[in-house]
């Protein structure tokens, strides 16, 4: 039995990102953990990069056949042994800290099964920061995914006893569907420092499948309105919906930014024009 287990899976990764990667985390300085790579590109396996590390915490494993993203996260949760799962992503980095920080918080919060932290994004160098309390994360959850996935560790326990895996039918936002199935299952924590790299470049998959995406989330949307429409009531009174009218389909001419029942409209989006409150209930 293991504190932790790292759970990979890598498709066609670059030699040098992957090498990064899994140095990342042999480079923790918790050491209680186990590393399970899962390549999902048996044309193209990456083995003889994950045997050059003779370290006996790594377990390298081959799918048999391409299975995709979200039933390969899937066997890796059915075959980790640890009490929490850290989730890896074949090109990011994971600075020392991370598992010993996230590991120590789930330890002092039972009632957190997800916690993630700050992302510093390796191109750019730009920190992206994200709300740390759970009701607040839980909200914004109604909106976008506020938990970086890859730099998240999961309390195993959770997605055991409510049922829970990744679902194919909305990759590539599965993460992002997990975590609205978890809203009210558990709770979430985002610990306010960077503790993760983010290699964020023109290849990786939410640019590839920036379609594909858009027609997941609204999915996503669906299930959520249904499970919690107070939640979903409460976070859209809350949030501020932007609306741009551009000349000849360019030019930025009106924008409109509505929040609760006022809207405030711009010329070319920094001049204000006028303040419209609405009377309507």
């Amino acid at each position: 039995m293991v504190k932790i287990s790292a759970c990979l899976p890598v498709y066609k990764t670059e030699e040098k990102y992957l090498r990064e990667c899994i140095e990342s985390v042999l480079g923790q300085t918790f050491q209680d953990f186990e590393l399970l790579i899962l390549d999902d590109c048996p044309e193209q396996p990456v083995k003889s990069i994950v045997e050059s590390y003779h370290d006996k915490r790594i377990k390298y494993m081959q799918n048999p056949e391409n299975l995709g993203i979200s039933k390969t996260r899937n066997k890796l949760i059915e075959m980790a042994r640890g009490e929490y799962l850290a989730v890896v992503d074949h090109d990011d980095i994971s600075l020392p800290e991370r598992f010993a920080k996230e590991a120590a918080y789930l330890d002092e919060h039972p009632e957190t099964g997800v916690v993630s932290c700050f992302r510093k994004n390796i191109v750019g160098g730009k920190i992206e920061r994200y709300p740390a309390d759970n009701s607040e994360i839980s909200r914004r959850l109604m909106f976008s995914s506020c938990i970086v996935h890859p730099a998240a560790m999961i309390r195993k326990s959770v997605l055991l006893q409510n049922n829970l895996r990744y679902e194919e039918r909305y990759s590539p936002a599965e993460d992002y569907a997990l975590w609205c199935r978890l809203i009210g299952k558990t709770g979430f924590h985002n610990i306010p420092e960077v503790l993760f790299l983010y290699r964020n470049f023109e290849n990786n998959t939410s640019h590839r499948q920036k379609s594909r995406m858009g027609e997941v989330t609204q999915a996503i949307y669906a299930f959520v309105r249904r499970d919690h429409p107070g939640l979903w009531a409460e976070a859209q009174s809350r949030a501020t919906v932007v609306r741009r009218i551009r000349l000849f389909g360019i030019i930025p001419f009106l924008t409109v930014r509505t929040k609760g029942k006022i809207s405030k409209c711009q010329l070319f989006g920094f001049l204000p024009l006028v303040t419209i409150r609405s009377k309507m209930e």
